[in-house]
Parts: C-alpha cells; structure tokens; sequence
C-alpha cells in the first residue's frame, strides 16, 4: 500500500491564532504530524504539507519537507471544505506522477495521535471500504442521557424507548476523533465524506483523542504530552 499523507495546515486559524505552527512543549505544531506520517513509513515525497501560508511553508521546510505544493487561496477560507482540499492536493501529486492508493488525513490539531494508530488505520483499510477513521468512545449516549425535545416543548431519548437505567446496558456509540482518516481516492472523487457509506472505524482512547481548538484544549495536551502515563 502507499498512501498520499496530507497535513492540511491554513495560515488564518481563529480559534488559536497561528496553532500550526505554534510550539506545543517545544515544537511547532505541524512537527508532530510529520513525525508521525514518517514513523509509519512515508516517505518525504508522499507527505504534503497543504498550506497558504509562506511562514508554515518555510517551518515545514525547516521540518525537511520540500513543500513544492502551496494551497490556493481560495481554499484557504473558513468555509473552505477538507474535501475539496484533498482533491486540489491529489490532482497536484497526479500531475506529478506521484503513485498512491490511498489518502491519510493527519490533522495538526491531534498531535496525541502515533504512528501505531496511523499504521491500525492503514491495516483496516481496503479497497471496498470508503474511509477508515479513528474513534472514541462518546462521551454522552443517545439510548442513556442525550434527549431532543418533542414538539411540545418535552424531553424524550433521543434513541430506544429511554427505559435503561445504567449506562453499561446501552449500545456503544463512537465519535470522530479526527486523528486519523485513511481514505479511498475514488470515493472522494465520487462525493463528500458524508455521503460514504462504507465507514470503518479505528477505535483511539479517550486519553490520546483530544483536538485542539481552544487554549484550554491546548493547555491540556501540553500536560497530557509532558506526563506520558496519563495518554495510555
């Protein structure tokens, strides 16, 4: 198998400015995303930094990437969709003759993940399936505590007949991590990720799933990376 690993990395991230590339315990973000694409075995030329922005590229650079693809600007927006991001990136590498049969998605946002996930994902993956994506256990259950409210203004299960009385006699229910997508190329070209059917998941803990998206988010992974114990 060889996949096609793309880190997407935009310069105008609003939540944590400038995160790709802000040190977290020493390093800028997008290291540990590289790192981990390396250790399960990519090479150089198969990992695509997917920026806009010239100080990710050159930080990338320093990383030992080449970074001959810079991302369009106008798929460097908010509402700029992963999808369309990989397909500009694949149309890229097929322009260039770069062989590959599958496409990893490694967030920055998710530097607890490794390369054992990475490598977990890649072994599920086949052909037939649309995408294998990391998971973790939900934190809440829509058979036990999570409710809609009815037309009437009332609380009702949001699935089962809301009869259960402990958490342990409820079906598990998984939630996207985001650390990990190991994706078909012909089902992306096909449609959005959405609309596949044939999703594998790739079970991660709950201690190593966290996506950075606020300073606090950002303060807990620096505790969590500099006390190793409380990831396993």
């Amino acid at each position: 198998m060889t996949p096609l690993y793309i880190i997407p990395a935009r310069g105008g991230s609003k939540g944590i400015p400038r995160k790709n590339i802000k040190p977290l315990c020493g390093r800028p973000l997008i290291a540990y995303s590289i790192d981990v694409a390396r250790a399960a075995g990519a090479a150089d030329d198969h990992i695509i930094l997917s920026t806009d922005d010239a100080e990710i590229a050159a930080v990338g650079r320093n990383l030992g990437l080449a970074v001959d693809y810079m991302r369009p600007a106008e798929l460097a927006t908010d509402t700029a969709g992963s999808r369309e991001v990989m397909l500009d990136v694949m149309a890229w590498a097929d322009a260039r003759g770069l062989d590959y049969d599958c496409v990893v998605l490694l967030q920055p946002t998710s530097p607890l993940r490794t390369a054992d996930d990475v490598s977990r994902a890649l072994a599920l993956y086949t052909a037939e399936v649309d995408m294998v994506v990391t998971v973790c256990l939900a934190a809440a259950n829509p058979y036990y505590n999570l409710f809609e409210t009815t037309a009437d203004g009332f609380l009702t299960i949001s699935k089962g007949d809301g009869l259960l009385t402990r958490r342990q006699d409820a079906p598990p229910v998984w939630e996207y991590n985001g650390a990990v997508y190991v994706i078909n190329p012909q089902s992306l070209r096909r449609c959005g990720l959405g609309a596949f059917a044939r999703r594998m998941p790739c079970e991660m803990p709950r201690s190593r799933s966290i996506d950075l998206d606020t300073m606090q988010d950002w303060a807990l992974a620096e505790l969590l990376m500099q006390s190793p114990t409380a990831t396993r």
